[in-house]
C-alpha cells in the first residue's frame, strides 16, 4: 500500500516536473525566436522599401531615357531639315552659277572686261575646305566688290599633278565651289556673277617637282573683271542727269551783259557832221 502510494507520488512529481520543464522550454524558445522574427520582419520591410525605391528609380530612368531619346530624335530631325535646306540652297546656287571650260566661251564681249583685282587661296592636299588664312584673304578681296558695278568673278580651281585627271577635275570644281559658297553667303554676291572654271591639273603656276611647288598648284584664283564700257556709260548717264539751271527762265533774272542786240546800229556817214 505504501509502495503504491509512493508510486503515485513519484508519478505526480514526475508529471509536475515535466510540465514545468515543458513550460520553461516553450518560454525559452519564444524568448530566443522573438528577436529573430522581429529582425526578419524588419528585413522584409527594408526589402519592400528597397524594391519600391528601385522601381521608382527605374521609372525615372526610363522616363529620362524616353525624354533624352525624344530630344535626340528632335535634334536629329532638325539637323536633317537643316542639312536638306542647305543642300537645296547649294543645289540652287550650283544651278545658277555659270560653269565653263573657259571664260571666253560664255562671256560676250570679253574684251570689254578689265581685271581690277585678283586673289589666290590655297588648299591642303586632297582638301576643298577653306582655311582661316583663305577666309581672311577672301574678306579683304570682297571689300572691293561694293565699289564696283557691272562686274563678274572668274573663279578658277586647280590641283597638283597627283592623282587621276578626272578626280582632279572634280576636286578643282569642289575647291572653286567652296570659294563661291563663302562669298555668296557672307557678302550676298549673286550667283550669276560667278563663272567657275575647273582646270584640274592642266594648268600649273609652279612645277610639281617639289612639295612647295605642288602646294602652290592646289589653289583657286579669283579675278574681279569689270565691264569698262558699261561702267563708263553708267557714269556718263549719272553726270548727264544733272541739268544746268537757265537764269533767263527764273523770276527776276537779269539779262546777260554780253548779249548781242538783234539789230546792228546804223552806220554814220563819213565826212564832217552838221552841228
Amino acid at each position: 500500500m505504501n509502495m503504491r502510494r509512493f508510486g503515485y507520488v513519484w508519478m505526480s512529481a514526475a508529471l509536475a516536473a515535466a510540465g514545468v520543464t515543458g513550460c520553461a522550454s516553450k518560454k525559452y524558445v519564444r524568448n530566443q525566436t522573438a528577436p529573430i522574427i522581429q529582425h526578419a520582419g524588419q528585413l522584409n520591410n527594408e526589402t519592400a522599401e528597397n524594391t519600391r525605391k528601385i522601381h521608382d528609380v527605374d521609372q525615372r530612368a526610363q522616363s529620362g531615357i524616353e525624354k533624352a531619346q525624344s530630344s535626340a530624335d528632335t535634334a536629329n530631325q532638325s539637323a536633317q531639315n537643316a542639312s536638306q535646306q542647305a543642300g537645296n540652297a547649294q543645289n540652287s546656287a550650283n544651278e545658277a552659277v555659270n560653269r565653263a571650260d573657259s571664260l571666253g566661251s560664255v562671256v560676250k564681249d570679253l574684251d570689254n572686261y578689265k581685271q581690277v583685282a585678283n586673289v589666290s587661296v590655297h588648299f591642303r592636299f586632297n582638301k576643298a575646305v577653306l582655311t582661316a588664312d583663305d577666309r581672311q584673304q577672301l574678306d579683304s578681296f570682297a571689300s572691293q566688290l561694293a565699289s564696283n558695278n557691272n562686274y563678274i568673278l572668274e573663279v578658277t580651281g586647280g590641283t597638283d599633278s597627283a592623282g587621276p585627271a578626272q578626280y582632279n577635275y572634280d576636286l578643282s570644281q569642289r575647291r572653286a565651289d567652296s570659294v563661291v559658297q563663302y562669298l555668296a553667303s557672307k557678302y550676298n554676291v549673286p550667283a550669276r556673277k560667278f563663272y567657275l572654271i575647273g582646270i584640274g591639273k592642266d594648268q600649273y603656276v609652279a612645277s610639281n617637282k617639289t612639295a612647295a611647288d605642288r602646294a602652290k598648284n592646289r589653289r583657286v584664283e579669283i579675278q574681279l573683271l569689270q565691264n569698262v564700257g558699261m561702267q563708263a556709260a553708267a557714269q556718263g548717264g549719272q553726270s548727264g542727269q544733272t541739268a544746268q539751271p537757265n537764269p533767263s527762265a527764273e523770276p527776276g533774272a537779269q539779262p546777260e551783259q554780253n548779249a548781242q542786240p538783234n539789230e546792228q546800229p546804223a552806220q554814220q556817214p563819213s565826212g564832217p557832221q552838221v552841228q
